[in-house]
């Protein structure tokens, strides 16, 4: 069965079908929530996205194009992350990456604010909104959509969305390191 035919016998109660489409996408799955979560968070966040598709498979739509089945479980368990880290407050929803980078820790409310100013700071460094950076940026790390799909929405190769990817990258860094490039020099 594909992974269509397995959401359409979820719909139906198939419990089964729920089993298959948990062992062949949770591995995925949860390498990517880690990205963004702590590790002990990601198990629940797994059980809660099975347990959103157990109870939303009927109202999946499958497309014509491979891949749907797992754009809409990835879409679940984004959703489902995002109320963790909700039900978490304030602190919580600093980026990782963001942490990582200067050390300091979510805990505290006044250092998850500083660290989300910070943030907002270096994605300014971007350029003005709709800019060719900001516009990856957004496509690419804010809606996680892949490259192929980010190419045919800003109508360029994929090889230029590729290279104005690791720019943004570079100027992120940039900018929450304190103005120092990547290589080490200043902007």
């Amino acid at each position: 069965m594909n992974d269509d035919e397995l959401i359409a016998a979820v719909a139906g109660g198939d419990d089964a079908a729920l089993r298959e489409l948990f062992s062949r996408h949770a591995p995925w799955l949860a390498a990517r929530l880690r990205a963004v979560l702590p590790a002990a968070e990601v198990e629940d966040v797994l059980q809660e996205t099975f347990l959103a598709v157990w109870r939303g498979a009927r109202g999946y739509r499958p497309a014509r194009e491979d891949g749907t089945a797992g754009g809409w479980l990835w879409g679940i368990a984004r959703r489902q992350a995002a109320l963790l880290l909700r039900r978490g407050g304030p602190a919580v929803l600093v980026l990782p990456a963001v942490i990582a980078a200067d050390g300091r820790h979510a805990e505290d409310p006044q250092e998850a604010a500083l660290a989300r100013a910070d943030l907002e700071q270096a994605v300014a460094a971007l350029g003005p909104a709709g800019s060719a950076e900001r516009e990856v940026w957004r496509l690419l790390y804010v809606e996680d959509r892949p490259v192929a799909e980010v190419a045919r929405l800003t109508g360029v190769p994929e090889g230029t969305v590729k290279s104005r990817a690791h720019r943004v990258r570079r100027l992120l860094r940039a900018a929450l390191r304190g103005g120092q490039t990547a290589e080490g020099g200043a902007r």
